[in-house]
């Protein structure tokens, strides 16, 4: 290696026998090797391989490529065991012409071409140059105090000149040649060499080396005029980044855009990066066009990079103004009564048009920024909203009609549960489809508007009629659990009154046998009712079942089926679903047994009052003794008719047992029995008649004065009329022989409650019984 046009390829020529192109100097002085030429030595043992360098601090290359010179000393240094440096002896102590960057780069040893100076006067300087290159070298931290001789044999050797001296520059050449005979044996000139690789890696290994070369940024050194228009257009980039970061403009931009969209916001944020950016054109003019090219590129992303989060807050207002537009378009159409889906896909198309025409206005000319993202967000807002919506709409659809089912089927369910008959569960099953019919159909033409799929609508559909099925079932199992109570009301109802409504009153002649039966056929048919749902119409045998166990008098056939195998001695009924069972047919025979219990003393309650009415109208002479009463007394009756002092005895008695049999409600007092009605009777007798006296001594002493005074036009009842009226009369019993069935405990009163009530006077019962005493 060495500078272009000192001979190097000359020089090899005559060395080694190769035939490496030479420059012709009657042509010009140029550069003629190009790159790196390899050729095998002639009649040197062992074989040698010599690799000619083009030439350092070439015009050709000029000063803007001397990375390849780096390289290619670099590359020759590592896969060679000698290396030649060719110089010319007054280049010696020279900055430049004496390669001395390069050896910076590559440190090698070096053949002269001797001119006049003799060698021992150069060797010295050149040695001296040699030490101060190595030690300005960095070296690794193992390596920091390693002399050069560890690493480099440096010989010096002066050749005449082969343009003056052709002859004594061919013999030196011979004896120069002699040295690289046999020169990796011991004691020649790369007897000492280390890590050898054999011919056939050298390829390889040449390969590799050029390529790690080639990575190795260090040798990659600018231009000088590279370097200063790196370091100046960055530093006019830096201050046209500065002043924009401080720019009012910018600022008051950036902080209005924090707060709401900005009108222009693209214009106005284009102009100012335009105004930086052609100032640092102007000013990076004159510099290397790549540097500045490369300069303003980086200046151009920072800026972009500095304005980048107003650009994204902006259309993060511009997607919030859209959504709000969605919003409110959505709710106004569907406030029109529009459907739901073409209204969500009109309100989407325009607030998303609306987007796209505000973000080309905010565009700036300088970024190519994509708001896909942005709209890409936007349409998951919408979307999310719209499913929001969408499940509200649905869910107070759905609540809707199932209050409306719920209005329309309780009431009436409770109603038909409460007169049950032999059609109650035909007319709760048309009315259950009437229902449900209605609530669907309106259902399905509003869902029509929300353009669902056919498997969700019919899903919707269906939870509909289920919840119509649900309100019947809660109703009916409401009205299970009180099953014994209804049943026991309608006994009641049909035991206490005849076929008109009317309360019945037992007179002696009613078949209490027969009356009984029919009510409790009734109670029974009201628990086949209540014991199982029949929404289908399938035919059930619970009526057959319970009419031939827990009817009355089964006949004899009977009572032997039902001896041997008891249908109700089971926990479901036969072909019933057991979530349609309200009441298992064991709970049946349960409920029926206290049905029986608690309403048979009704029936004897009914019995007393039939038998008490039967005596009380024993109590009267037959008509026989009455004509012979008539005859046999028509002489003391005349007797009373002549003399009017008897018959008004005969009046007074008459008044006062009235007044007495009213008082002490004696009818109501036999209806519980003979005994208890005597000695309540006698209880409340004494006091009665003391009561009366009172009342009438009472009167007579008020008597006297009333005649000297103004009569007043109220004056009180009559005397006699106070005293045939009891308190007890405010209220006039309504006469019921059967008491309440749901409670058995209150169905006896006691003699002293009757006792109690008649000793507290009204007057208003009192005018009451006078005008039934004189209308009797």
């Amino acid at each position: 290696m060495g500078p272009q046009s000192s001979g190097k390829s000359t020089l090899v020529n005559k060395l080694f026998g190769t035939n490496f192109m030479e420059m012709d100097a009657f042509k010009g002085r140029s550069q003629t090797t190009k790159g790196i030429w390899i050729a095998k030595c002639l009649g040197i043992e062992p074989c040698t391989i010599v690799m000619d360098l083009e030439g350092t601090d070439g015009r050709e290359r000029g000063e803007d490529d001397t990375a390849f010179e780096k390289q290619s000393a670099l590359f020759a240094l590592a896969v060679s065991d000698i290396v030649l440096i060719n110089m010319w002896c007054h280049d010696i102590g020279r900055e430049q012409a004496a390669n001395k960057p390069l050896l910076k780069t590559v440190f090698r040893c070096g053949l002269l071409d001797q001119l006049y100076t003799p060698l021992e006067h150069l060797e010295p300087v050149l040695r001296e140059d040699i030490q101060k290159i190595w030690d300005s070298v960095a070296k690794p931290e193992a390596h920091k105090d390693t002399a050069l001789s560890e690493f480099f044999n440096v010989e010096v050797t002066a050749l005449p000149s082969y343009e003056e001296k052709e002859e004594q520059f061919k013999e030196q050449v011979k004896l120069l040649r002699n040295q690289f005979m046999h020169s990796i044996a011991p004691g020649g000139l790369a007897g000492d060499r280390r890590g050898v690789l054999p011919a056939s890696g050298f390829s390889f290994s040449a390969q590799q080396m050029w390529k790690v070369i080639k990575e190795n940024k260090d040798l990659d050194l600018p231009a000088h005029k590279v370097m200063v228009a790196t370091v100046r257009c960055e530093e006019i980039a830096n201050e046209k980044l500065s002043c924009l970061a401080s720019d009012e403009g910018w600022l008051e931009l950036s902080e209005a855009v924090q707060s709401g969209p900005v009108s222009g916001f693209g214009k106005k944020l284009s102009s100012i990066l335009d105004s930086y950016l052609s100032d640092y054109d102007k000013e990076a003019v004159y510099f290397d066009d790549g540097v500045r090219t490369t300069k303003r590129q980086q200046l151009e992303s920072r800026v972009l990079q500095l304005v980048h989060p107003a650009f994204v807050a902006m259309l993060g207002h511009l997607r919030s103004k859209a959504l709000d537009k969605f919003k409110t378009e959505l709710e106004e159409s569907l406030d029109w009564g529009r459907g739901f889906a073409a209204s969500v896909r009109d309100s989407t198309q325009s607030s998303l048009l609306q987007f796209d025409q505000e973000c080309s206005d905010v565009a700036i000319k300088q970024a190519d920024w994509d708001e896909s993202r942005i709209r890409e967000k936007l349409i998951r807002d919408i979307e999310a909203h719209a499913t929001s919506i969408r499940s509200i709409k649905l869910s107070d659809l759905i609540t809707y009609y199932e209050k409306q089912i719920t209005e329309e089927l309780s009431e009436p369910v409770e109603s038909l549960f409460d007169t049950s008959g032999r059609d109650t569960w035909a007319s709760i099953r048309k009315l259950y489809n009437q229902v449900a019919d209605k609530a669907v159909s309106g259902l399905s033409a509003t869902l029509s508007g929300f353009e669902m799929d056919q498997v969700s609508s019919e899903k919707m559909e269906m939870n509909l009629k289920n919840h119509a099925k649900s309100v019947v079932e809660k109703k009916s199992r409401e009205a299970a659990g009180k099953a014994l109570i209804s049943m026991k009301d309608r006994f009641s109802t049909v035991f206490s009154h005849d076929n008109d409504s009317m309360p019945r009153v037992w007179t002696g002649k009613e078949d209490i046998r027969k009356i009984t039966k029919e009510a409790r056929a009734a109670a029974l048919k009201l628990l086949s009712v209540l014991v199982a749902m029949r929404l289908d119409e399938k035919p059930y045998r619970i009526d057959n079942i319970l009419n031939s166990t827990l009817g009355d008098a089964p006949s004899a056939k009977e009572r032997g089926i039902v001896a041997s195998s008891d249908p109700l001695a089971s926990s479901t009924w036969e072909n019933v679903p057991p979530e349609n069972t309200l009441i298992s047919p064991v709970q049946c025979k349960a409920l029926w047994k206290q049905f029986r219990t608690e309403t048979e003393y009704t029936v004897s309650q009914a019995i007393s009052a039939q038998e008490a009415h039967r005596r009380s109208n024993g109590m009267l002479p037959p008509p026989w003794a009455v004509i012979a009463i008539a005859v046999l007394g028509f002489n003391e009756l005349m007797v009373l008719v002549r003399n009017p002092l008897y018959l008004f005895a005969i009046f007074v008695i008459c008044l006062v047992s009235r007044a007495l049999w009213i008082q002490l409600d004696i009818t109501r007092e036999f209806q519980h029995g003979t005994v208890s009605g005597l000695l309540s009777i006698s209880s409340k007798l004494l006091p009665t008649v003391m009561n009366i006296i009172r009342r009438l001594a009472e009167a007579g002493h008020a008597s006297p004065g009333s005649g000297s005074q103004q009569p007043s036009p109220q004056g009180p009842p009559p005397l006699g009329t106070q005293s045939l009226r009891s308190p007890s009369q405010r209220q006039v019993p309504v006469p019921n022989p059967t008491p309440e069935v749901s409670s058995s405990s209150s169905l006896v009163s006691s003699p002293r409650n009757h006792g109690d009530q008649t000793t507290q006077p009204t007057m208003k019962h009192i005018d009451e019984a006078d005008s039934e005493s004189s209308t009797s």
